[in-house]
């Protein structure tokens, strides 16, 4: 699975490092990945993200 963040959609809430810190981090003002492709382990939590984004920036192949 590969996981992409839209960096002109990104509103840099946080919201995907809470539901995936071990994906994601927000160094500045835009969500950054941290880990791709993403491991089998992490799976769950990379949809979850991607459901939670409120401006659905998160994009999963």
């Amino acid at each position: 699975m590969k996981v992409t963040v839209l960096e002109d959609v990104c509103t840099g809430c946080g919201l995907c490092i809470s539901d995936a810190p071990d994906i994601f981090e927000v160094p500045e003002s835009v969500a950054k990945i941290k880990v791709n492709p993403i491991p089998p382990e992490l799976e769950e939590s990379a949809k979850l993200a991607a459901a939670d984004c409120p401006v659905e920036a998160i994009k999963i192949e």
